[in-house]
């Protein structure tokens, strides 16, 4: 239990002293938004009167140098006006990466811009909004296609070993909150045949390079008709297609599931190719996807959309497993 309350009591404490490098006083309102990978705080009159967000880093995950790779693609990205998203804020001392010790260790902090909207509703709009969020993830995919990325520059990379095989970053998949005997026995044939339907699509660069790699509903943003995406912590070296499977997280059992894929689809096509052999890939992302974030449920336990989830989510991944295994 990572983030228990103490813990956040030292965080906070630590950004607190820290809010002076961006021009803030240490008086300033802090809020806690979220609690997943990292904590994320918004900061009310910070930086010259303006909001700010400021993403507080769970310990012995990304590096200093992971960290400013993500916010050199943010900048690029930006600067080419790919997509709507919140640019880092410098601090006084000329960096964008700020640290500060918690009593125990060093912890990594950025600020970004605030950028206003509010998530998409699961219920009545996503397959709009999904067609506008395929658009952006094909001008996403073409940028990280032809940008020079600066020396230096390093991300994980999200391949089949480190999304579900024995270097995974979220866990390992058997420690699923309520899984069954039964249940892991239809995982583990689940997580054989993705390993080799993996292999065999392969990594090539058509197919495989920077992404996003969460544009989950909570990192969205819409503000009247600007669909704005935030968080890109995750992003890192993985498939492009794993890029729509990431975007329905947390509700792939859902029945309105294959209208947002069309949806995404039209609108990728509509900026760029997105042949048949990707196409014909989505439900193996979908489920590898799936089973990642099983695992992610049990390793991160103490996050409030883990406990949301509970075991339940966990069964679902049986059930969908089994449904696939059936079609494979």
């Amino acid at each position: 239990m990572l983030y228990d309350d103490q813990f956040l009591d030292r965080l906070a404490a630590g950004l607190r002293q820290t809010l002076p490098l961006w021009n803030t006083s240490e008086d300033a309102e802090i809020k806690l938004l979220t609690v997943s990978e990292n904590a994320t705080y918004r900061v009310t009159g910070a930086n010259a009167g303006q909001d700010m967000i400021v993403r507080v880093h769970r310990p012995d995950y990304h590096s200093a140098d992971e960290i400013l790779s993500e916010l050199a693609w943010i900048d690029a990205l930006c600067r080419d006006g790919v997509v709507a998203t919140p640019r880092p804020i410098q601090g006084n001392n000329g960096r964008l990466l700020q640290s500060f010790s918690d009593d125990r260790t060093v912890r990594y902090a950025v600020a970004f811009e605030f950028m206003s909207g509010r998530e998409p509703d699961a219920e009545s709009e996503l397959v709009k909004w999904y067609g506008e969020l395929g658009e952006i993830n094909a001008q996403l995919h073409a940028h990280s296609r032809r940008w020079q990325r600066p020396a230096g520059f390093v991300r994980k990379v999200w391949d089949f070993d480190r999304i579900l095989g024995s270097r995974a970053y979220w866990g390992d998949w058997r420690d699923a909150l309520g899984l069954t005997p039964d249940g892991k026995v239809i995982l583990e044939q689940a997580h054989r045949l993705l390993g080799r339907q993996t292999a065999a699509y392969g990594h090539g660069s058509d197919r495989f390079g920077l992404v996003h790699c969460d544009m989950r509903t909570a990192n969205l943003l819409i503000d009247g008709d600007r669909l704005g995406v935030i968080d890109f912590d995750d992003c890192g070296i993985s498939w492009f297609a794993y890029d729509f499977a990431a975007a329905i997280s947390f509700m792939e059992h859902e029945p309105f599931i294959p209208d947002l894929m069309a949806a995404w689809l039209a609108g990728y096509r509509r900026i760029s190719d997105f042949g048949n052999e990707h196409e014909a890939a989505l439900p193996m992302f979908v489920l590898l996807r799936r089973m990642q974030l099983t695992a992610w449920i049990a390793s991160h336990a103490e996050t409030p959309t883990a406990q949301s989830m509970g075991p339940a989510y966990t069964d679902g991944t049986v059930m969908l497993a089994e449904r696939y295994l059936a079609r494979a």
